[in-house]
């Protein structure tokens, strides 16, 4: 009988144990996914790309004025805005070949497991040929094991892409890769 109420005293007790773990198991789970609400604080930072440029270009100091004219005037001001919420936030690594190119990523965070690729179109054959230039850029990425999630920004000062709706609709679609989800996000400001 002391032998049976030992035992069902141990059953009770790992079930506490075990029930513990998976209490703290579960309390966990929102996390298994690295950098959800950092992704999304990212996004929305990036949202307020305009009304940051509108604010250094009209403020009645002489200060800073951005001049965006080239993608690498694009890169230097999404990097001002992004580093205080990326910490780990590289810029221009060059990746590995691809066909007869190199691609360079603007920016890498291991942490989110993400890159943000920065876009300037010049021109409006420019713009109707940047699906062209996302989708390669996504070929490239769907090999790297540590991006989870692309976020293309595409500075378009002209309106020189000639259906951003339909351009949307085919990055921003769910994709798979040996089983490994990538997420794509497009941002476009004028």
């Amino acid at each position: 009988m002391a032998e049976a109420v030992q035992t069902v005293a141990e059953n009770v007790r790992a079930s506490d144990v075990l029930g513990g773990l998976a209490a703290l198991a579960a309390a966990k789970q929102p996390f298994s996914q690295p950098g959800v609400q950092e992704i999304a604080n990212v996004r929305a930072a990036l949202d307020e790309f305009s009304e940051c440029v509108r604010y250094l270009n009209t403020r009645r100091s002489t200060g800073a004025i951005l001049q965006l004219d080239a993608e690498a005037a694009v890169q230097d001001a999404l990097y001002l805005m992004l580093r205080p919420w990326v910490p780990d936030l590289i810029p221009e690594n060059p990746t590995e070949k691809s066909g007869n190119r190199f691609t360079v990523r603007d920016f890498m965070s291991r942490a989110l497991r993400l890159v943000v690729e920065a876009k300037f179109v010049r021109d409006k054959q420019h713009g109707r040929g940047i699906s062209k230039e996302l989708h390669d850029d996504i070929e490239v990425y769907r090999h790297n094991p540590i991006c989870e999630t692309i976020i293309f920004f595409i500075y378009d000062p002209d309106s020189c892409i000639p259906d951003e709706r339909e351009l949307r609709r085919t990055i921003e679609q769910s994709r798979v890769y040996d089983g490994r989800p990538l997420n794509c996000i497009l941002i476009v400001k004028p």
